[in-house]
C-alpha cells in the first residue's frame, strides 16, 4: 500500500453541521479495518468535539485546537503543540467587547467580524501571533502553530511518512493540511483556492465526500489519482536545449547501466541526494561500500562485520532514517542469500508502512544474477520504486529487468547498454548508431515517455561538488592544466598548480605580471578551461575587462572570489 494514512478535517468535511453520517462513520472503520490509520485534524477544542464526536475513538491521533494539541484517543493523554495564550491578550479581547470568545490550551477563537479587534489588540501588546481563518471563524494561534505543524506530529507519534498520507479538507485553515500531504483532496463544498490546488475534488459534499475518497483509497490506493501537479519530482539533468529533465519521485523502476569508472556512482548519487532532500525512505544496498560518504544515510555493516536484518529493520523503522546496507563483511558468495532474506523484512514494511519508499541495489549483477532460481522465486512481480545499479545488463536477473520503466546509459558505449536493455524488456531500440560520450553526461530512456532517448546534463550532486572543490583547491592539477605566471617578457615560470597556490603566487606577483596576464583575460580562460568553473570564471572575466582596475583591486576581487567559492565551510568540512 503507498496511502496508509488519512488525515481528515472535521467541520464541514467529515461533518455536517457539526454532525458526522453514520454512513461516514461506516466508511472510516473500514478504512480503519484494512490497516490504515485516521488521524482527525480540526480548529476545534478537545472537550467541544468530544461532546459532540462520540466516536472521536476510532482514530489513533486527533489534532485539536488547529494544530496546537495532540490527543491520543486510546491513552487519554493530550500534548500541547504550542504556548498558552497570554492571559493579557485574553483579558484585552474581553475589554474591547469581542464576544463569543472561546479559550482553549492555546487557541483563542472568535468570529467574525471581530478580526480587526483581534489584529488590533496583536499590534497593541506587540505579540508574536498569527490569525487564522477558517470561514466565519477567526482562531489565534502561536506563531508557526497550524495544522500542517499539527499533522506532522501526529505522523511521528505513528511512525508514518507524510509521503503516505492522504489529506481532505474544505476551508482556509486546512491549506496548511493539505500542503503536508503527498495526496491533497477537497470536498465538493471546498472554498475555490482549496479545490484549485487539490488533486482530487469529491463530486459530493462534506461526509459524503469523505466517502468517496475512501472507497477510492479501498478500491485501489488511489493509482487512478493523478497530482495536479508532480509530487516531488527528483531533478535528474538538463538536455541541451536547456529542458530540465526529472524522475517521478513514485512508481518508477529504474536501471543505472555502464561500465566501472563511467560515472554511474556520481548519477546516483545525485538522485539519491534529492530523494533524501525530500525525506524520502531509502533502503539502499551497497555490496562494496561505495555509498559510505552519502549524508543523510547510516551506514550499517563494515568490512569486518556483515549487518544483521533485524539492525536493518530497527533503524528503518523511523520514517526519515535512511540506511546503506554494507556488505563487505560478507563473503561474495554469500551476499545474493542475503539480499533475498533481507527482501521479505523491505515488503513486509511497505506493507505496513509504506516504506522504505526507495530500495537501491549496488552491484545488482552479484545480489540478483542471470542464473539465481532463488533469486527469481523470491521477487515479487509488484516491486516498484526500484533502483539498480550494473555494470553489465544481461548479467542481471531478467525477471527484474522485464519491471524496469526507464534505463540510464552511462560511460564510453551507451548504445550498447541501451540496446542490452530494449532486448530485455522487449521493446526496440531507439538506437541503431553509437553515441556521444562526455563526461557527466548520460543517455536517459523512460520507456513511457514521448520524448524517447534524451541526452542528459546531469546535474553534479553536492557530493561530486565537494569532491570538485577539493581536487581544484587543494589538489595537484597535471602541468598541462595548471596556470603558468610567466609575465610579458616570459621571464619567470611560476606554477599554480590548484587555486590555493594560484592565490598564494597572485599576493606576491609584481603588478607587471599581473597585470600582463589581467589584461590578456587569462585568469578566467584557465579557470574555465581547466578548474571547469564557469560562474567562477565570468566573476572574473568581469574584473579582467573592468577598464579602471587597479592591481591591487583586481587582484584582491580575484583572491576574494576564489576564496568565496572554495574555502567556505562546506569545503572546510572535508
Amino acid at each position: 500500500m503507498r496511502y496508509l494514512a488519512l488525515a481528515s478535517d472535521y467541520d464541514g468535511t467529515l461533518a455536517d453541521h457539526g454532525i458526522v453520517r453514520s454512513s461516514s462513520v461506516a466508511s472510516l472503520r473500514r478504512l480503519a479495518e484494512s490497516g490504515r490509520k485516521l488521524i482527525l485534524v480540526t480548529g476545534r477544542e478537545l472537550g467541544d468535539l468530544r461532546a459532540v464526536f462520540p466516536q472521536h475513538e476510532m482514530f489513533q491521533r486527533i489534532v485539536a485546537e488547529n494544530g496546537a494539541l495532540l490527543y491520543n484517543p486510546a491513552t487519554r493523554e493530550s500534548r500541547a503543540l504550542g504556548e498558552p495564550p497570554p492571559p493579557e491578550f485574553v483579558a484585552a479581547l474581553r475589554d474591547a467587547g469581542v464576544e463569543p470568545l472561546s479559550i482553549g490550551a492555546s487557541i483563542v477563537s472568535t468570529v467574525r467580524p471581530h478580526d480587526p479587534a483581534v489584529l488590533k489588540t496583536i499590534r497593541d501588546l506587540g505579540l508574536e501571533m498569527q490569525v487564522i481563518y477558517n470561514r466565519e471563524a477567526v482562531m489565534v494561534l502561536p506563531s508557526g502553530v497550524n495544522k500542517g505543524t499539527g499533522l506532522r506530529a501526529a505522523l511521528a507519534e505513528l511512525g508514518l511518512s507524510v509521503h503516505n498520507t492522504v489529506g481532505v479538507g474544505d476551508a482556509e485553515n486546512d491549506h496548511a493540511l493539505l500542503s503536508v500531504c503527498e495526496c491533497r483532496v477537497a470536498v465538493a463544498n471546498a472554498i475555490p483556492t482549496l479545490k484549485d490546488r487539490a488533486d482530487l475534488v469529491t463530486s459530493d459534499p462534506d461526509g459524503k465526500g469523505v466517502e468517496q475518497l475512501i472507497d477510492k483509497m479501498l478500491f485501489d490506493d488511489l493509482r487512478s489519482v493523478q497530482p495536479r501537479t508532480p509530487r516531488y519530482p527528483i531533478r535528474f539533468g538538463q538536455t541541451p536545449d536547456g529542458k530540465e529533465v526529472t524522475i517521478p519521485s513514485y512508481g518508477m523502476n529504474l536501471l543505472v547501466a555502464g561500465p566501472s569508472g563511467s560515472g554511474k556512482s556520481n548519477a546516483v548519487v545525485a538522485i539519491l541526494e534529492r530523494l533524501l532532500e525530500h525525506s524520502y525512505q531509502v533502503c539502499l544496498v551497497d555490496p562494496e561500500g561505495d555509498y559510505e560518504r552519502l549524508e543523510r544515510v547510516i551506514p550499517l555493516g563494515n568490512a569486518s562485520r556483515a549487518p544483521d536484518i533485524s539492525e536493518i529493520a530497527a533503524a528503518l523503522q523511523k520514517p526519515k532514517t535512511s540506511v546503506a546496507v554494507n556488505l563487505l563483511g560478507l563473503p561474495l558468495a554469500d551476499r545474493p542469500a542475503f539480499f533475498t532474506s533481507l527482501l521479505p523484512l523491505i515488503q513486509e514494511m511497505r506493507a505496513k508502512a509504506g516504506r522504505p519508499h526507495w530500495l537501491v541495489i549496488d552491484e545488482a549483477h552479484h545480489l540478483l544474477p542471470a542464473s539465481s532460481d532463488a533469486a527469481a522465486a523470491s521477487i515479487p512481480p509488484t516491486l516498484t520504486n526500484l533502483l539498480l545499479i550494473t555494470v553489465h545488463v544481461s548479467a542481471v536477473l531478467p525477471s527484474v529487468l522485464k519491471m524496469m520503466n526507464g534505463v540510464i546509459a552511462v560511460g564510453p558505449t551507451p548504445e550498447q547498454t541501451i540496446q542490452e536493455f530494449s532486448s530485455a524488456v522487449g521493446r526496440p531500440s531507439p538506437v541503431h548508431s553509437p553515441l556521444p560520450s562526455k563526461t557527466g553526461e548520460a543517455f536517459v530512456w523512460f520507456l513511457d515517455d514521448p520524448r524517447g532517448l534524451l541526452s542528459v546534463r546531469v546535474h553534479p550532486s553536492a557530493l561530486e561538488m565537494r569532491r570538485h572543490k577539493r581536487k581544484y583547491a587543494e589538489g595537484r592539477l597535471a602541468p598541462e592544466t595548471s596556470f603558468f605566471f610567466k609575465g610579458p617578457h616570459d621571464k619567470l615560470n611560476l606554477r599554480a598548480h590548484n587555486l590555493m597556490m594560484f592565490n598564494q603566487i597572485a599576493e606576491g606577483i609584481d603588478d607587471e605580471t599581473w597585470l600582463f596576464h589581467l589584461r590578456q583575460q587569462d585568469y578566467s580562460k584557465w579557470m574555465r578551461r581547466a578548474i571547469k568553473d564557469d560562474a567562477l570564471a565570468s566573476e572574473v572575466l568581469e574584473v579582467e575587462t573592468d577598464s579602471g582596475a587597479t592591481p591591487q583591486g583586481s587582484r584582491k576581487r580575484i583572491i576574494d572570489a576564489v576564496n568565496k567559492r572554495y574555502t567556505g565551510p562546506e569545503t572546510a568540512q572535508q
